[in-house]
């Protein structure tokens, strides 16, 4: 059986509401910071329990705007993990401050209780990443970047409705930033991206910066780059934006399928880990598995299009070449590099299919 990755074509099968939306929108020539951004923005801070959101290009304008909105630039540094999308450490060096890496624990996401030891005096945030759509540990985070003075800017690209205690992240730094690429669980046609923040001044700042600095068409505040929410894809995003939470619990649910599934092969499976407290979204399911590349490879053989999220660590990619890292540096993030297996969790997935996959696991290692 051929279990895909992609969900799009099940997705938008139907298209003709989208269409028509989108008519609407070419009928009223309203194609740039139109009536539908700001529309979507309502709806997604109300989404989230956080009372401002801004929308803008991608995910990764949507952490390079809040750093810049903080100032923070050539001679600071910013601490992130590094495993995680190329994203979430290039949105540093673009604002042309220096990534400084923690490891990872073994959920995948920052480990605190190194966090302490990697801050400096040049230290001006920390930029943890909701992996998988897992939420870092966000209140031992604060308690520490309270303490050190920094400010927080979360990766929550993967982590939409993801949330600690019932508290949606977003909620603990001075801003966060998701990603509406169509893989993503609230997805659009195109790139796309929204902040999110408490602040109303940080809301204004991420209005000018994402709009050239213009206050208006003749008032120019600030530099600011071209990185608006085009009005298409906010039509399309407002259109789904009902869908979330049944999208969120489908994978939730998925994700428990597979739990069920791979219980017993613990000495070659490790399931994502569960907090009680935590909702973890499942924009991805990962887990750790022996003789993985092997494993992998049997997968794509018999029509399972599993991935690898990721295979070479940030710290040992040539563009990170210049940060003096070296292999055995972060030794969890490379060990989960070698073992992390992805296997297909999305919404549209059938039992059949998940049952297919869990049974292709199995068999090879012959359970």
């Amino acid at each position: 059986m051929t279990v895909p990755y992609s969900y799009l074509d099940r997705q938008f099968s139907d298209i003709d509401a989208y269409l028509d939306d989108i008519r609407q929108v070419v009928q009223a020539g309203d194609f740039t910071l139109g009536a539908a951004v700001e529309r979507f923005e309502e709806q997604f801070a109300a989404l989230t329990g956080l009372p401002h959101a801004v929308g803008v290009g991608s995910g990764t304008d949507a952490l390079i705007l809040p750093l810049r909105a903080l100032g923070i630039g050539p001679g600071d540094e910013v601490i992130t993990p590094p495993n995680t999308f190329v994203a979430s450490v290039a949105a540093i060096v673009m604002v042309g401050a220096k990534p400084v890496f923690v490891d990872n624990n073994d959920e995948y996401t920052i480990d605190v209780n190194q966090l302490d030891a990697a801050i400096t005096p040049r230290t001006k945030a920390v930029l943890p990443v909701h992996l998988t759509g897992n939420p870092a540990d966000m209140p031992a985070i604060t308690h520490i970047c309270e303490r050190r003075n920094l400010a927080i800017v979360e990766d929550a690209a993967q982590a939409i409705l993801a949330a600690i205690d019932g508290k949606h992240v977003g909620s603990w730094g001075a801003a966060a930033g998701f990603s509406l690429h169509p893989l993503k669980n609230l997805n659009v046609w195109g790139d796309g991206g929204v902040v999110v923040t408490r602040s109303a001044a940080m809301r204004d700042k991420l209005r000018l910066l994402r709009n050239h600095g213009m206050a208006t068409r003749e008032d120019i505040h600030i530099w600011g780059a071209n990185s608006r929410l085009d009005s298409v894809q906010a039509v399309v995003a407002l259109r789904l934006m009902s869908q979330v939470r049944d999208i969120t619990d489908r994978r939730i649910a998925n994700a428990r399928r597979y739990d069920r599934s791979f219980a017993d092969m613990s000495d070659v499976i490790t399931i994502p880990r569960r907090r009680p407290n935590v909702c973890q979204v499942f924009h991805t399911y990962v887990i750790l598995v022996s003789e993985r590349d092997r494993l992998l490879q049997r997968l794509l053989e018999r029509g399972v299009r599993a991935k690898v999220h990721y295979p070479v660590p940030l710290h040992l990619q040539p563009a990170a070449s210049g940060l003096g890292y070296k292999p055995g540096d972060f030794p969890v993030c490379e060990a989960h590099c070698r073992s992390m297996l992805t296997l297909p969790v999305h919404q549209h997935l059938t039992s059949q299919e998940i049952d297919s996959v869990a049974g292709e696991v199995r068999r090879f290692y012959g359970r």
